[in-house]
C-alpha cells in the first residue's frame, strides 16, 4: 500500500515543491466543525477539528505524504539546501516516514536514506528503515556498518510527548536535540549538517555554544508549515568540523 501511494505521489513532488514550501495555494474558506464530541475528550476533539481544517493536512493527503511535516522539510531544504543529490542521510525518529519521502526524492537514486525508529515503519522505495534506539551506545557503529561510511545529513523531527507544562516540555525536547547533536558528531562527515526540532526560545546557550564549536554556522528557523500557535522551531547546524574550532558565525536569531 505504501509503495502504491509513493508511486502516485512521487511525480508531483518535485514539480510542486516550491509551491508547497509557500503553503497550500487554495486555503479552505469553510470551517469544518465536529458534529459530535461523544466519547472524546475536549483536547482530542480540538485536535481532530484542527486536523480537519488544516490545509497542510489536506495537501499532504492529496500528494501522498505520510505526514504534514513533509512540508516543513521541503521549506527548510528550499532555504538551506540540505538535501543534496547523492547524499547519505539519517532520519532519527523517522516514523511515520514523511521526511524520508521527501529525502528519497531529492537525493535521487544515487543517495542513501536510512530511518531509525523504535517502531516499524511501512516501506518506502529508496529508503531503509531500522528498528533501533539511537540512544544505544552501539547505535553509531551499527549505523556506520549499514551505510559503509559517514553521513552528509542527520535530521530529527523528534518531539517528546507533551506534558502541557511548557518548562518541562522544553527541557525534554532540548534533551532530544542534545542527544541528536552528540549522535551527529559521531557519524557526520566533514562539512555535514544537522537539522533538529526545538521549542520556542530556540536552543539553550550551552547547546548553541557546542554547536558553534563544531559547525561553521548555526541558524534557527520556523517553517510556515509549522502551526502558528505551535512553539516548535528548528535549529540548523551547518558545516561540521570534525576536530572542532573556536568561534563561528553568530546565530541567525531566535524564531
Amino acid at each position: 500500500m505504501a509503495g502504491k501511494t509513493w508511486l502516485m505521489a512521487k511525480r508531483p513532488i518535485r514539480r510542486k515543491a516550491r509551491r508547497a514550501a509557500a503553503g497550500p495555494s487554495a486555503p479552505r474558506t469553510l470551517h469544518t466543525r465536529l458534529k459530535t464530541a461523544r466519547g472524546r475528550t475536549v483536547s482530542s476533539s480540538r485536535w481532530l477539528e484542527r486536523q480537519l481544517n488544516d490545509p497542510y493536512v489536506a495537501e499532504a493527503r492529496r500528494l501522498g505524504f505520510r505526514s504534514r511535516s513533509a512540508f516543513k522539510l521541503i521549506e527548510l531544504d528550499e532555504q538551506y539546501h540540505l538535501l543534496k543529490k547523492n547524499a547519505v542521510i539519517v532520519d532519527l525518529g523517522a516514523a511515520p516516514g514523511g521526511w524520508a519521502q521527501v529525502a528519497v526524492d531529492r537525493v535521487g537514486s544515487g543517495g542513501t536514506v536510512v530511518g531509525i525508529d523504535l517502531q516499524e515503519i511501512d516501506p518506502i522505495p529508496g529508503a531503509r528503515f531500522e528498528v533501533m534506539d539511537f540512544l544505544d551506545a552501539d547505535a553509531p557503529d551499527r549505523l556506520r556498518a549499514i551505510l559503509g561510511g559517514p553521513v552528509d545529513l542527520v535530521m530529527s523531527d523528534m518531539a517528546a510527548a507533551s506534558t502541557g507544562h511548557k518548562a518541562t516540555d522544553h527541557i525534554k525536547i532540548m534533551a532530544l536535540c542534545e542527544i541528536a547533536l552528540e549522535f551527529s558528531i559521531q557519524v557526520l562527515k566533514p562539512g555535514g549538517n544537522l537539522v533538529a526540532k526545538v521549542l520556542k526560545g530556540g536552543a539553550e546557550n550551552d547547546l548553541l555554544q557546542l554547536m558553534r564549536q563544531r559547525f561553521v554556522k548555526v541558524h534557527h528557523a520556523k517553517p510556515k508549515a509549522s502551526r502558528r500557535e505551535s512553539a516548535e522551531a528548528y535549529v540548523l547546524a551547518l558545516g561540521f568540523r570534525k576536530d572542532g574550532f573556536k568561534g563561528g558565525d553568530p546565530d541567525d536569531g531566535e524564531p
